[in-house]
């Protein structure tokens, strides 16, 4: 079994009376999150009772008989030459909130008209993941691992807030690593490639329990920030063989079939190009090597997109420096594109991680004084206390996808 470090200082469960201040602050923030919840649910009947099958049923009923569906429009996307068409959702109108959301939602509209962190440049990602670093509130909470965690129908039947939330995302690597099918390769030294790896957890992870045995692990990301405290608890924890290099996933400077696996968990969602990200990846894979990456996607697309579809994804994509989202169905043309790829396949985890949303709210509300300490972050976590409920309801909704790709290089 795979060996892991201790679970993280999260407390779950109720306040103890060693905490008997944080009663009053928690229920104030539990208040304005359930209130958000609850308005939002008594506000959108339309939602309740599927939007997507209205949307199939109008898609249906305007479509020419000649037709076997209506397409959604679609756009190159300018940042790559290649001839691969990439499926975009962008909003066309002034508003960005067109959600009806009651007064909690109205007041919400009011005090964040706009995205708080709107995709711009590659830089945008870079210093929003500095700043995240450095104040120390999302490792705080999410420990080493900037990812969703996995959790089983039977820990779900019994209810997901039982389960460890920081164990949650151990879980979710080792889900990972057996179903990519890496376990499966010849014997012998690899090379691992962890694109877009965040603090490290899962470089770490992957060194010292799947690669340990004369391999190595390096994990790639964009932020100064990031790099230097992966290095830090690579040091601590004593793996010297997880590497950490500052460098961009589209344009990395490895010579072609340097890596035995490439492996990536939600760092596609601010890729600017999805072809760029995936050619990248599978031409620095070796021949016979396994590439897998897990990503946030959208729904397919017939049936368009309503309108309030489209601002709830200009939502998603604003709030934290997302460029777009695609398809699990785009990803696979995408890979098979490539030439390089095959046995190509899919699954959607959004039934074993949907329970992380939710469950990243709770251990803000159980355990908040390092947020009381901060006064300067109070809005940011306001928001994104709600752009987790929302991220909750998108992917419930079927909106949007847990996407997990994998892919052999040709020899």
């Amino acid at each position: 079994a795979a060996r892991r470090p201790p679970l993280f200082r999260v407390k779950e469960g109720r306040c103890t009376a060693n905490h008997a201040r944080c009663g009053i602050l928690s229920a104030v923030l539990l208040v304005c999150l359930v209130g958000f919840i609850l308005l939002q649910s008594l506000s959108e009947p339309e939602v309740a009772r599927g939007i997507q099958q209205r949307s199939i049923n109008r898609n249906n009923a305007a479509a020419p008989a000649t037709t076997k569906f209506a397409t959604a429009p679609r756009r190159i996307n300018p940042v790559t030459t290649s001839p691969m068409r990439e499926v975009q959702v962008r909003s066309t109108e002034t508003t960005r909130r067109s959600d009806k959301f009651g007064v909690v939602g109205k007041l919400y509209q009011r005090l964040f008209p706009k995205g708080s962190r709107k995709y711009e440049t590659g830089n945008t990602v870079a210093n929003e993941y500095d700043a995240w670093t450095a104040d120390g509130i999302l490792e705080h909470y999410w420990g080493e691992h900037i990812h969703l965690g996995y959790y089983t129908p039977e820990e779900i039947k019994k209810g997901y807030k039982r389960k460890n939330f920081i164990g949650a995302k151990y879980d979710f690597i080792d889900k990972m690593v057996e179903w990519s099918g890496i376990l499966d390769l010849p014997p012998g030294p690899k090379k691992v490639l962890d694109v877009g790896c965040g603090f490290g957890g899962a470089t770490r992870y992957l060194a010292k329990n799947y690669f340990q045995d004369g391999g190595t692990v390096t994990g790639i990301t964009i932020s100064p920030n990031q790099i230097k405290r992966a290095k830090e608890l690579a040091e601590i924890q004593s793996v010297p063989n997880a590497q950490f290099e500052l460098k961009d996933a589209l344009k990395m400077d490895y010579p072609d079939n340097s890596f035995d696996v490439v492996w990536a968990i939600e760092s596609g969602e601010h890729m600017p190009s999805k072809t760029k990200y995936v050619e990248e990846m599978s031409r620095v894979l070796k021949p016979g090597g396994v590439l897998v990456f897990a990503t946030w996607c959208q729904r397919d697309s017939p049936p368009i997109f309503s309108q309030e579809e489209k601002n709830e994804l200009q939502f998603l994509y604003d709030e934290w420096a997302h460029p777009h989202f695609v398809s699990i169905n785009t990803y696979k043309k995408i890979m098979r594109a490539t030439g390089k790829l095959e046995v190509v396949d899919s699954d959607d985890w959004n039934k074993y991680t949907l329970p992380s949303w939710r469950h990243s709210i709770w251990v803000g509300v159980y355990d908040p004084w390092i947020v009381l300490r901060k006064p300067w972050t109070w809005k940011k976590c306001l928001r994104d206390g709600i752009t987790l409920e929302r991220m909750h309801r998108a992917f419930k909704k079927g909106l949007m996808q847990y996407g997990m790709l994998k892919a052999v290089k040709k020899a």
